[in-house]
């Protein structure tokens, strides 16, 4: 007996239609263009064609249900996309909005992936080199989200998601790849004497409120405000490298700005380089 044909799946028809492309590479620019002008009539045509059925049907019982089933599959969903019979997604769009930070991510060796989209939040994980890293919370800031709120300013909270482990030691890069995006000054905060290894600093630096704190060769700056309530936490217990807000005992990790007690929320970090013995920020606005 036999059995009927496997329909085609959506990379074997895209995958055929890439082909027929490079075939017409090879040809004289008058095929070529004529070869793209019909494609494009015979695009036209079917998208003319999807917005009267769409227009007809739209009215019938049961019309929006069995469209969104139909929907469901990978092709009839291209096409309609395509067509614009079917608007992006929520989560469609936040991708296309990390895809754009992905090249300056790529750069240190790293990247990044959406983990969920509920509501207005969006949940962003980092892959690669970005995994750990100590410069990744102005990474989070100064690129992923910032470029979701641009582009999706549906979405009013963004996340940093828990990382899948791994990481990418051996190519962390300590600086972040937007250290380098167009800002404020780079003003001199302290000199590395002022503040010795395992040491912090709560002060003021043109007007703004910053902790600064020294693991070692990394030094970090933060917004000195709780990402609870934004209150200062100079009068903060510090140990180990934790401290912890003495208004309502939010923990945060100084290496990292993590918060230990609710891992959804993070300080906000400002861009810090060290030039000889001069520790230099550049305040995040």
């Amino acid at each position: 007996m036999a059995h009927p044909a496997e329909s085609p799946g959506l990379d074997r028809l895209l995958g055929e239609l890439r082909a027929l492309e490079g075939l017409a590479q090879s040809w004289d620019d008058s095929a070529r263009m004529g070869a793209k002008a019909q494609a494009e009539a015979i695009d036209a045509l079917n998208a003319e064609a999807f917005r009267r059925l769409i227009r007809a049907l739209k009215d019938k019982p049961g019309f929006g249900p069995a469209l969104a089933e139909a929907a469901q599959d990978e092709v009839v969903y291209a096409v309609l996309r395509r067509h614009g019979i079917l608007k992006p997604s929520l989560f469609e769009r936040v991708e296309a909005a990390l895809e754009t930070v992905r090249p300056m991510l790529a750069t240190h060796g790293g990247n990044a992936e959406v983990a969920a989209v509920e509501g207005n939040r969006a949940d962003i994980r980092f892959l690669g080199a970005c995994d750990g890293c100590p410069a990744s919370q102005l990474t989070f800031y100064a690129g992923v989200k910032k470029a979701i709120q641009d582009q999706v300013p549906e979405i009013t909270e963004v996340r940093q998601a828990k990382s899948l482990g791994g990481g990418g030691a051996d190519t962390v890069h300590f600086t972040s790849p937007f250290a380098n995006v167009p800002g404020g000054p780079w003003l001199t905060a302290l000199t590395l004497k002022e503040l010795p290894d395992g040491s912090t600093r709560f002060l003021e630096l043109d007007g703004h409120a910053i902790i600064l704190s020294r693991q070692g060769d990394q030094v970090t700056c933060f917004k000195n405000a709780c990402a609870h309530m934004g209150l200062e936490m100079t009068d903060g217990d510090l140990a180990n490298g934790i401290l912890t807000c003495p208004y309502h005992g939010f923990r945060y990790a100084l290496e990292s700005g993590e918060c230990l007690t609710a891992p959804e929320v993070q300080l906000q970090p400002h861009t810090v380089r060290v030039i000889g013995n001069r520790i230099e920020v550049r305040i995040q606005r």
